[in-house]
């Protein structure tokens, strides 16, 4: 027979950011070590793609074509295509989302285990990033590929319901206050169904990472995790993100035209390095948040309780239930 501390009667965002910076203080060497490995270089692009875009965007000094055009006026220009732009614009897209599921595979991995009291090691968080790499991206195409889908459903019917009015005799200008209006609409059910989602697939990625699912299966079973939870789920979607994009969007305001010359200046390389240690922080415990919050959901639902006396049979079990670093002493027969 096993006696098992309860979760917290009342779960809310405080409590899994509490929990989160226990475990995160219990094993803050590691986790710094993960954190400069896989999510400084992340929050570092996010900080200063907007001061590089600028600058990669930027036109180049006079070229061949344009002194041959001064001498031929009549001759026509080639329309200006921003390939530079694309090109960097996919390099990066590829860099954050490598970045990011590495960073997803071994921090999920690591608080999973520090949730339970186990060691963590900085080798196996790594091998887990490996491991579960192909996993996260799978699931990720799918996810946006479900999203994609929405969009285009409704961007469908918008415009057919625009080629409608049209068809009855009604002029539609596009800055007319009829169409703003059917904009706004289509945005704000666009972004309606993507807080929805996001909310039912608060868990999908920590299902990738400890129960080793890709696919459709990690976002079904997080939405059968969430129920009766979905406004905590909500709460840490609104509230990571709110600080997060304040971050990236003063970031972008302040560097966003910027010059050659400010990236010698002391201002610049100050705001970036304080910009890129917040977002890094924000990001880790924005991963342990979703992990520590998943194992909740779980002794909830009644799943935690079996698994402990399962994988735990031995005489003693530690469990971080407590509001300090010292655990509880479990026993089980």
């Amino acid at each position: 027979m096993a006696t098992l501390p309860s979760p917290p009667v009342h779960i809310d965002l405080w409590t899994i950011l509490s929990e989160s910076k226990r475990i995160i203080n219990a094993h803050s060497r590691h986790f710094l070590a993960l954190s400069v490995l896989f999510l400084l270089p992340l929050s570092f692009s996010i900080s200063a793609y907007p001061a590089i875009n600028q600058l990669v965007s930027r036109p180049s000094p006079l070229t061949v074509e344009t002194h041959l055009s001064f001498f031929n006026p009549i001759q026509q220009q080639p329309p200006n295509f921003p390939v530079k732009t694309l090109i960097f614009f996919f390099l990066y897209t590829l860099f954050t989302v490598i970045f990011s599921l590495f960073a997803t595979g071994s921090i999920t991995y690591s608080v999973f285990h520090g949730f339970y009291g186990r060691p963590v090691k900085l080798v196996s968080a790594i091998k887990s990033a490996f491991t579960s790499f192909f996993l996260l991206l799978s699931t990720c195409v799918i996810s946006e590929l479900i999203v994609s889908g929405f969009l285009l459903i409704l961007a469908l019917i918008f415009f057919s319901l625009v080629k409608a009015i049209q068809l009855l005799g009604f002029q539609l200008d596009v800055s007319s206050p009829y169409f703003i209006s059917l904009c706004l609409v289509f945005v704000i059910s666009f972004i309606f169904i993507v807080v929805y989602l996001r909310v039912n697939w608060t868990f999908a990625y920590v299902v990738v990472v400890v129960e080793s699912s890709w696919g459709l299966e990690p976002l079904k079973r997080s939405k059968n995790l969430v129920k009766g939870m979905k406004g905590v789920a909500f709460s840490m979607i609104l509230f990571f993100g709110f600080v997060s994009g304040i971050f990236s969007w003063g970031s972008a305001v302040r560097w966003g035209d910027a010059d050659a010359d400010n990236w010698r200046s002391w201002a610049f390389v100050l705001d970036i390095v304080v910009t890129s240690t917040a977002l890094m922080m924000l990001m880790l415990y924005n991963l342990a948040a979703s992990t520590v919050f998943y194992m909740y959901s779980k002794a909830i639902h009644g799943e935690l309780a079996g698994e402990i006396a399962e994988e735990f049979a031995r005489e003693y079990v530690s469990l971080p239930f407590d509001d300090g670093k010292i655990p509880h002493v479990v026993s089980v027969v």
